[in-house]
């Protein structure tokens, strides 16, 4: 599982979730170092998440080989609906409890026009089950999105969608293995590892644990 690179939305900090906004000059050279990490890593297929910033770190992560991403909406970000594309801390501010719930209780997250985070949790979990059920003794790299990452190890490792909030969330570019064994049972071999990445390729703002406006502490 592959987190894509920074683009436009993380740099202007925006609520990215569905809107396809392209990677940044920053991106671009994260996806530099993450082609080098993967060159000598053996794969036999790579979804993507349809976004283009998920779609171009596919063909970072595939490089030279004869593969083609295959693309996979069940990988795609969460809808944020009513704030969907918006920044986040003027948006935030201007519906009354939806940063609490955000931050505290994200679970409960639910925007209007949107897609709910508990919907998004289950179709996340299905749609990783089924490409592991689908690829036997494979190897298969997944690029996607930071808020798919944190539901899918949130189920693997709290157990519990009331956990979310207790979840890490990834860097651009972070890498996460699973094993999955004969009865798809995963298991975490190393998750959100950015070890590829030079310090000054991990901007403090695309740190989200605080959103509303600073950076991550």
């Amino acid at each position: 599982m592959v987190r894509h690179c920074e683009a436009i939305g993380n740099v202007k900090r925006l609520f990215q979730g569905s809107s396809d906004f392209d990677i940044s000059e920053t991106g671009k050279k994260q996806l530099e170092y993450l082609k080098k990490r993967f060159a000598g890593i053996p794969l036999d297929r790579v979804y993507t998440s349809p976004l283009i910033r998920a779609v171009k770190t596919a063909e970072a992560v595939i490089g030279g080989r004869p593969l083609k991403p295959i693309p996979e909406k069940g990988l795609a970000e969460l809808d944020g609906g009513i704030v969907e594309g918006k920044p986040f801390k003027e948006t935030f501010e201007s519906i009354p409890g939806l940063a609490e719930i955000w931050d505290s209780h994200p679970e409960d997250f639910a925007p209007e026009n949107g897609e709910k985070m508990r919907d998004a949790y289950e179709r996340i979990w299905n749609t990783v089950k089924r490409i592991a059920s689908e690829n036997p003794e494979k190897t298969v790299a997944c690029t996607t999105h930071g808020g798919v990452t944190r539901c899918l190890l949130c189920r693997i490792l709290k157990g519990d969608i009331s956990r979310l909030s207790s979840m890490p969330w990834s860097e651009n570019t972070a890498v996460t293995l699973l094993e999955f064994d004969e009865s798809l049972n995963p298991s975490v071999v190393f998750y959100n590892d950015v070890s590829h990445l030079p310090k000054e390729l991990i901007p403090a703002r695309s740190r989200l644990s605080a959103f509303m406006g600073g950076e991550k502490q």
